[in-house]
């Protein structure tokens, strides 16, 4: 029974070290609650959907969160969003 859980124990510690390891591959979009106006980043990795769902999404994705944050400025200064 001793082996079966160092087993287990070497073969999560793997798991979590390749994962760690492995480049994130994350993408960002502009949304924009429909109420406010605000818009804010959304990370794609995120397995959810906003809440609540008055939302649009207003940008294609982007690869990274300074490329995001470059879309909400622009955004910001053509009118397209509050604050």
């Amino acid at each position: 029974m001793r082996r079966i859980s160092l087993l287990c124990a070497a073969a999560g510690l793997a798991v979590t070290s390749f994962v760690a390891a492995s480049p994130a591959e994350a993408s960002y979009h502009l949304i924009r609650w429909q109420d406010t106006g605000f818009c804010q980043i959304w990370d794609e990795s995120i397995p959810t959907t906003p809440w609540p769902s008055d939302y649009s999404r207003v940008s294609a994705s982007v690869p990274t969160l300074g490329d995001a944050l470059m879309l909400k400025d622009h955004a910001l200064k053509n009118g397209h969003c509050s604050w």
